[in-house]
């Protein structure tokens, strides 16, 4: 589960890349990230609008930062695709590296991901949902380079 928030990084010149909000679920998927076991995300494309970033590209390369806002990584985008949340299929899931061994798993824990309070305090609606038409941004990356502590 990805806010998959983009910001100028200062020292690299790469957009950073956050997942999730800070604290355990950011740092288990920056864990499962520098494991190899996570090697996809799923963002609402809503996020890419509000925050008038531009969808990723394959190639595009950022800084993955932890909770901390450390850098870990480098990141590369290998994949990148819009699809309506119903068509999410189990191969992406599994990718994700979070444990999920069905479909339906993985969609529920990202909802709930979506339809917390945070989230929904980002896209300023108290009652936000999402359903089988929303559109979602998949993208498969790679790690590049691991960064020094």
């Amino acid at each position: 589960m990805s806010t998959d928030a983009h910001r100028p990084a200062v020292a690299s010149g790469l957009p950073t890349t956050e997942f999730g909000f800070p604290g355990r679920l950011r740092d288990r998927l920056v864990a499962a990230i520098l494991d190899g076991s996570k090697t996809s995300t799923t963002a609402l494309a809503l996020a890419y609008q509000m925050e008038e970033e531009p969808l990723p590209q394959a190639g595009d390369r950022s800084v993955l930062v932890d909770s901390e806002g450390h850098p870990v990584a480098v990141l590369e985008a290998t994949d990148v695709r819009v699809v309506p949340l119903g068509e999410v299929d189990l191969s992406h899931a599994l990718d994700e590296g979070e444990g999920h061994q069905t479909v339906a798993q993985w969609r529920g824990e990202h909802e709930s991901f979506w339809h917390s309070p945070q989230m929904r305090a980002v896209f300023g609606d108290p009652g936000f949902t999402v359903d089988d038409t929303t559109p979602v941004v998949l993208e498969h990356f790679r790690v590049v380079a691991r960064l020094p502590d």
